[in-house]
């Protein structure tokens, strides 16, 4: 990562915090830009383009959810929420309004220097409206992108046993179909659903499907495991760039995230969790794909 991507805009309506903020991440290398509430934190993003932005959720005028919801529409900013509100429906509205991590005040500046490092090792989504274009219409479920659009590496979240950073490889049972749509690269595919983890596209029955980096590191991890049981603590690693080997800690909050990643994935895969075309629950361990037969 160059110095130019490293640029950060800070929403905190409190002062201090504010400035323990932007000491932590200047020490970190990066080029700070702070705002006291939603509105004027929004326009910030749209004005300097950060690769990484920390949200505060109870503030003057719009609050953070309603904040993450407007800077998702147009932006593939690292999204941290920062707030005292611990209560699970805080998470998961925090998670649902497209934030990538959720941290809880007070803080750790060494435990916040942890998440970055680890979010800015998963790959990157191209933004689809980085110019500020509102195009972009928001999800009912979680608003694009989370980020969707072009990431700039093609590390998959590997099996607890490897680095979660590491390419994932199709495994020897996946079916791989020569790609229509991204040149010489080769897709996964599996009833109708197809899969090309580099070009980080998903294909459903002929329609392409925008989603969300979380949402489509989880798929592709699923769908590279094929009927292999993913645990929602393999998962919720691989979501911070981690693995069994470097991690081993999983809070019940980031295993309620991979559920609602999960439930998000479904929603735009057209999926009835009831009786799943891809990705069946295993209940009490996690989730695996389906079985080939019966499509």
């Amino acid at each position: 990562m160059t110095a130019r991507d490293r640029v950060a805009v800070i929403i905190e309506d409190d002062a201090d915090i504010r400035r323990l903020l932007e000491e932590v991440l200047e020490q970190g290398g990066f080029e700070t830009h702070s705002a006291g509430n939603g509105l004027d934190g929004v326009e910030k993003v749209r004005r300097y383009r950060p690769t990484l932005t920390t949200l505060d959720v109870s503030m003057p005028g719009i609050d953070g959810f309603e904040a993450a919801k407007r800077i998702r529409a147009f932006s593939d900013t690292y999204l941290i929420m920062l707030t005292a509100r611990t209560e699970e429906i805080d998470t998961l509205m925090g998670l649902e309004s497209g934030a990538d991590d959720y941290i809880a005040k007070p803080f750790r500046p060494r435990e916040l220097r942890a998440r970055i490092d680890a979010m800015m090792r998963r790959p990157r989504l191209a933004a689809s409206g980085g110019d500020g274009d509102q195009s972009a219409s928001p999800s009912t479920d979680t608003v694009p992108p989370d980020v969707p659009a072009g990431e700039k590496a093609s590390a998959q979240p590997g099996a607890p046993a490897e680095p979660a950073t590491a390419t994932a490889s199709p495994p020897s049972a996946a079916v791989v179909v020569p790609a229509t749509a991204a040149g010489d690269e080769d897709w996964i595919e599996h009833r109708g659903l197809r899969v090309e983890p580099d070009m980080r596209l998903v294909v459903v029955d002929g329609e392409e499907v925008e989603l969300t980096r979380s949402e489509f590191d989880l798929l592709s991890l699923i769908i590279s495991s094929r009927r292999r049981v993913r645990s929602k603590a393999d998962l919720a690693l691989a979501l911070r760039g981690e693995s069994y080997v470097t991690s081993y800690y999983v809070s019940d909050a980031d295993k309620r995230a991979v559920e609602v990643h999960l439930a998000n994935l479904r929603r735009k895969l057209g999926e009835n969790a009831s009786q799943p075309r891809w990705i069946e629950t295993v209940r009490g361990v996690g989730y695996r794909l389906t079985a080939d037969d019966g499509a």
